[in-house]
């Protein structure tokens, strides 16, 4: 798996935990309004700036998301 840098795990954290909250919890607008940003802090990140973002890539960032769900 490739190395991310850790504002950028850490918004896909982020992201990923509020997706579920807001599945539990739907039309919350507090946690629509934190997805936005966070989606927007993961999309326009610097790291995707340097580099053209692959599928895999994308797959295995929000990999981070579902292993921080299994408590890794």
């Amino acid at each position: 798996m490739r190395s991310f840098p850790a504002e950028l795990a850490r918004a896909q954290q982020e992201w990923s935990a509020t997706y579920r909250e807001l599945a539990e919890r739907p039309g919350r607008t507090e946690l629509r309004r934190r997805l936005y940003r966070l989606s927007a802090e993961v999309f326009f990140h610097a790291y995707w700036q340097e580099r053209r973002p692959a599928p895999v890539a994308w797959w295995e960032l929000r990999g981070l998301g579902r292993s921080d769900r299994a408590g890794n």
